[in-house]
């Protein structure tokens, strides 16, 4: 592996997830890998269990971290080609992402969209400006439209809860109260559509994802015929895609409840919003694994570096 932005940079995703549960059994095995190796973890947007989890992987792998909040801490970024920079930015993209690439082995990057401008968020364009100048491996920490280490990490936690050979699993549309991205649920949809489940997707009309990820997965518009006989469901909140960013339903009842999942595990990324999302009485419920798989961003993003490090050794 050469870096990580997409699901598309993982060869055989099956063996990637076996790696990364055999890490949990001993996380410090492979302190070598990445002795006198550095990270940089560079934020655009907030982070808890990214930041935490990444920085955690890279130490267990025996490399030093380096972090920073470029919206605060750094000068103004421009990424514009030919731009005259006589405005807010300070620094073009050019020289910051050669600069930084002479500090560290790996750029890890966290950058959401602006939900107003589609064509701009599926550009891509700070992670791929990134990719485009710099000279070292960029490790994607959400972008615009993809979060490869949270699909991952979702990956696992089924892989380690599952039982049977191919369960359904549903991801399910449920409300909130203000207008959020589409990069979770598209590499969920994505990394489904690459391992052998029985997989559904549930939303209002009018929520339907980019069609291009969704393919040819089935969509389901009446939420409880969806969980039914689930064995996974995986609830988010996500914007309009065809009317971009917009909210169109604020429906409460699709807040996920114990009646609806029956005996299914209950998955998110985290942070949720409880009573909105989903009910107390799933999340605390023995039937979540929240928490689990918040746990599991710390092996995903340790096999994924580990990947990258034994490449570029």
């Amino acid at each position: 592996m050469q870096q990580y932005i997409d699901l598309e940079d993982i060869d055989n995703v099956d063996a990637l997830i076996e790696k990364a549960i055999k890490l949990k059994e001993n996380p410090f095995q492979f302190k070598e890998v990445g002795k006198n190796k550095t990270i940089g973890l560079l934020f655009f947007n907030s982070s808890l269990r990214t930041r935490l989890s990444t920085q955690k992987a890279a130490q267990n792998l025996g490399m030093e971290v380096m972090t920073m909040n470029l919206n605060s801490d750094s000068w103004g970024l421009e990424f514009e080609d030919g731009s005259v920079m006589d405005a807010g930015t300070a620094e073009h993209i050019k020289e910051a992402a050669a600069v930084i690439s002479q500090y560290v082995d790996i750029i890890a990057l966290r950058a959401f969209p602006t939900l107003t401008d589609k064509t701009k968020d599926e550009e891509e364009q700070v992670i791929k400006s990134f990719q485009k100048y710099a000279s070292v491996p960029i490790l994607n920490m959400e972008s615009a439209t993809a979060h490869p280490l949270q699909a991952l990490t979702d990956a696992i936690t089924i892989s380690e809860n599952k039982q049977k050979e191919r369960p359904k699993v549903v991801l399910t549309w449920a409300p909130h109260p203000k207008a959020l991205p589409h990069a979770v649920p598209n590499s969920f949809a994505k990394m489904m559509q690459m391992i052998d489940v029985d997989f559904v997707i549930t939303h209002p009309e009018g929520y339907e994802l980019n069609p291009e990820i969704t393919g040819n997965t089935p969509i389901i518009y009446d939420q409880n015929k969806a969980l039914k006989d689930a064995d996974f469901v995986y609830a988010k909140n996500w914007s309009s895609y065809k009317d971009y960013g917009q909210i169109k339903s604020t429906d409460k009842s699709w807040m996920v409840t114990l009646e609806k999942i029956q005996q299914a595990k209950f998955m998110h990324c985290l942070p949720v919003r409880r009573n909105m999302i989903v009910a107390d009485e799933v999340l605390d419920s023995n039937q979540s694994l929240v928490i689990q798989q918040a746990n599991n961003r710390t092996y995903a993003a340790q096999a994924i570096l580990k990947e990258i490090l034994e490449n570029h050794l």
